[in-house]
């Protein structure tokens, strides 16, 4: 009777598995203004009129419905921040009706860009994921004089910029990710030609910032990491911590050139799923677009440039994000036979 249950579970497993629709790639958006179509876009809806993603799914354990098209990607909206990302992808990666077993992971999203790196509409792919909330933080009234900043590492004496400065201090394994090179560097290599466009308020906003000669360029297409945070933070002081606390949780691998508030706990989601054999975490691209800088121009406060409205209410990442990110998908999905099992290089 043993055996037979066994046996019976088995198929009842095997004939389960049969029915998933099989998932080629997953796009990976955060937030939305009001509706997915029609309306002013955030990052879903370009996703959701252009592919276009045209079948609407339930997904009462996320915030927003599902969408599939008939060439198996589909596309999710998480919410914003960490914690709505990470219980949105764990959601998905247990929902039964998908095989994401092969699926490639498309995060693409809009950021705050480094200006010492990149321009307001231009694409970071990125090498490294890393958190910026597990920490220390002094209030900034009480940091010491000789300090750069008041954020520590977990169980550290004071601000670290190489692993040898943390003096005892600990960490989790949450902290950093590193994405597959190879699958990045071909995204890259795809995507680095690509044109991107901006328009005339963003062009006289980036222009403020003439201390970067990387900020007043056009929009281009470049490699580099990025710090998810829950805190929405901002400024010179900030800045110089999150470009340390970068190297410091890579190895001294990596460079910071976008600030989010999603990405670990999307990339943490994709690694517990990993474990049971829900998704292969090898095949996870992050794409971050610039729709402000992370410290304000010469002259300007803090205060205001944090505050300030995005010149372009953020079009022109939005745009980019679509614009850098479908041609990947597309080359996915229109040589599936090949990178359904082989993963391109």
């Amino acid at each position: 009777m043993f055996r037979l249950s066994c046996l019976l579970l088995m198929v009842l497993s095997v004939e389960c598995l049969a029915d998933r629709i099989p998932i080629k790639v997953v796009v990976v958006s955060m937030f939305e203004h009001g509706q997915v179509e029609g309306d002013r876009p955030g990052e879903f809806q370009f996703w959701v009129e252009r592919l276009p993603l045209n079948r609407v799914m339930a997904f009462p354990a996320g915030e927003y419905e599902l969408r599939l098209n008939a060439d198996g990607v589909l596309g999710i909206c998480t919410g914003g921040g960490i914690p709505n990302a990470t219980a949105s992808i764990m959601a998905l990666g247990m929902d039964e009706r998908f095989d994401l077993s092969k699926a490639y992971w498309l995060i693409a999203g809009i950021a705050g860009g480094d200006p010492a790196d990149m321009s307001l509409g231009s694409a970071a792919w990125a090498n490294y994921v890393i958190d910026g909330d597990l920490l220390f933080e002094i209030d900034a009234r009480e940091i010491p004089d000789d300090w750069p900043y008041g954020v520590v590492p977990l169980g550290g004496k004071r601000p670290a910029k190489t692993a040898a400065d943390m003096e005892g201090g600990w960490s989790v394994d949450t902290i950093s990710y590193k994405l597959n090179a190879g699958l990045v560097n071909w995204a890259y290599e795809l995507t680095r030609g690509i044109s991107l466009a901006v328009d005339e308020k963003v062009v006289q906003f980036r222009g403020q910032f003439t201390d970067h000669d990387a900020a007043l360029a056009d929009p281009t297409v470049i490699i580099g990491d990025t710090l998810a945070a829950s805190t929405y933070w901002h400024g010179h002081y900030f800045n110089e911590w999150a470009n340390d606390w970068v190297k410091l949780h890579s190895e001294q691998q990596g460079n910071f050139a976008t600030t989010n508030m999603e990405d670990s706990g999307t990339l943490t989601a994709l690694h517990r799923l990993a474990r049971i054999g829900r998704v292969d975490a090898s095949r996870v691209l992050v794409l971050r677009t610039a729709s402000n800088f992370s410290v304000p121009p010469p002259g300007k406060p803090a205060t205001w440039s944090a505050t300030a409205e995005y010149p372009d209410r953020g079009l022109s990442a939005l745009e980019s994000a679509y614009l850098v990110g479908s041609p990947v998908v597309g080359a996915l999905v229109s040589d599936w036979d090949r990178y359904r099992d082989q993963l391109p290089k």
